[in-house]
C-alpha cells in the first residue's frame, strides 16, 4: 500500500497538533531589478548554438556550477537520453523528497514544486521571454528576487541529482522535480517531456513577474494573463497551495494552508468555503486564519477566489470534486512547466507520463 494514501487521513487526525516550521509559495514581493546587460553577443550566439544542439538531441549545458569539459564529454559520447534515463532521474528525485526528516512537515516535495513553479512562472507571452527554458534562477539578480527567497535550498538539493546525471539540463531537472513532487504527494499524473536548455545570465528575467500574495483579483489576472492563462487555469493553479506552508523569514507570511501539507488534495478549496476566515491579529502582513483552530492560513490572493464571481465558480467546482480539480490541475501544471520552451526543442512530440515509485514496485 502506498504511504501517500495514508498521509492525508493520518494528518487530518492530528488537526489540533502544532505544525513545525513551513513553506511552499510564500508572499511575493516586487524589487524591480532589470536583467544585466552584456557588451558582447558571445553569450547570445553560444546560447543559440546550444539550442541547435539540443534540438538535435545532444546536450551541451553550461551553468554556474557545470563544467565545459563534462559537457564536451557528453557530446563526444553522443549520449542521447531515453525515457528510461529520465525515469531514473525521476526516481532519484522521488527518493530525495522523503529525506527531509527535520525539514518542515517531513518532505521536500512542496519546496521542489515551488522551485519548478517559480522557474516557469516568469514567462511573458508578449516578449516571449522567461519560463523554464533557460533555468535563469541560477543567476543573480533573479536568484535574489523576493519571490524566490528560500529556494536556494531547493537548488542545492537538485544539485545533488545534477551531479549524478550531468547530462540533464537544469530546466528539465527542475520541472521534472515538480512532476515528481506532485505525483509522489498523492497528486494526479503530470504529462512531461524533456528539451529545455540552459541559458546564461543575460537571459535573467526582471523582478515582479511572479504573483504578489498581498494583492487582489486584478493583480492575479495581470500576472497570469501575461503567461497565457485564463480564469479557470488561474484558480486551478492556486490549488498547489494545498501543499506546503509560508515562512516569516521568506515571505513574511506564516503557516500552512491545509491540515495535510504534504498530500495534494482539493482541501484548499474545501477549506476556503467551509471554514470561517478572519484577519489574523499579528505584526506581520495581512493574512487570514481559520476561526476554529487558528492553525491554518489563507493569503489575500487565496481568499479573493471566493469573492470574484468568475474565480468563485471554478473554485466551487474544485471544492465539490477532487476528480475535476486533479484533471484541470494536471493540464495546467503541465502547461506551466512548458512555458517559454520552443516546440521544436522538445525531444518528443507527445509528453510522457512517468511512473511513481509505488507503480514501479
Amino acid at each position: 500500500m502506498s504511504l501517500n494514501v495514508l498521509r492525508a487521513p493520518i494528518r487530518r487526525a492530528v488537526v489540533c497538533a502544532p505544525f513545525p516550521k513551513a513553506r511552499l509559495r510564500p508572499s511575493f514581493r516586487h524589487y524591480s531589478t532589470p536583467p544585466p546587460e552584456r557588451k558582447s553577443n558571445f553569450g547570445l550566439y553560444a546560447g543559440l548554438g546550444v539550442a541547435v544542439l539540443g534540438a538535435a538531441g545532444y546536450y551541451l549545458y553550461t551553468s554556474n556550477t557545470g563544467s565545459v569539459t563534462e559537457a564536451a564529454g557528453a557530446l563526444k559520447a553522443n549520449f542521447k537520453p531515453t525515457r528510461e534515463d529520465y525515469q531514473k532521474v525521476y526516481n532519484k528525485i522521488a527518493l530525495l523528497l522523503d529525506e527531509a526528516d527535520s525539514y518542515d512537515d517531513g518532505s521536500y516535495g512542496p519546496l521542489i514544486l515551488r522551485l519548478a513553479w517559480h522557474s516557469s512562472g516568469t514567462y511573458d507571452k508578449e516578449t516571449n521571454t522567461g519560463g523554464s527554458n533557460y533555468a535563469t534562477m541560477r543567476f543573480a539578480p533573479e536568484s535574489l528576487h523576493g519571490a524566490n527567497a528560500g529556494l536556494q535550498l531547493a537548488r542545492e538539493l537538485m544539485e545533488k541529482i545534477k551531479r549524478e546525471f550531468p547530462w540533464i539540463s537544469y530546466g528539465d531537472l527542475w520541472t521534472l522535480g515538480g512532476v515528481a513532487a506532485v505525483q509522489e504527494m498523492a497528486g494526479p499524473k503530470i504529462p512531461w517531456r524533456p528539451g529545455r536548455i540552459d541559458g546564461f545570465d543575460q537571459h535573467v528575467t526582471p523582478d515582479g513577474r511572479l504573483p504578489d500574495a498581498s494583492q487582489g483579483a486584478d493583480h492575479l489576472r495581470k500576472i497570469f494573463y501575461r503567461m497565457g492563462f485564463n480564469d479557470q487555469e488561474i484558480v486551478a493553479l492556486c490549488g498547489a497551495h494545498a501543499l506546503g506552508r509560508c515562512h516569516t523569514d521568506r515571505s513574511g507570511f506564516e503557516g500552512p494552508w491545509t491540515f495535510a501539507p504534504t498530500t495534494l488534495t482539493n482541501d484548499f478549496y474545501k477549506l476556503l468555503f467551509e471554514e470561517t476566515w478572519t484577519w489574523k491579529k499579528w505584526n506581520g502582513p495581512k493574512q487570514l486564519e481559520d476561526k476554529k483552530t487558528k492553525s491554518l492560513m489563507m493569503l489575500p490572493t487565496d481568499y479573493v477566489i471566493t469573492q470574484d464571481k468568475s474565480f468563485k465558480k471554478y473554485a466551487k467546482s474544485y471544492a465539490d470534486s477532487e476528480e475535476v480539480f486533479f484533471k484541470d490541475f494536471s493540464a495546467v501544471i503541465s502547461k506551466l512547466f512548458e512555458l517559454g520552451v520552443p516546440t521544436e526543442q522538445f525531444s518528443t512530440s507527445e509528453p510522457w507520463v512517468l511512473k511513481s515509485l509505488d507503480e514501479q514496485k
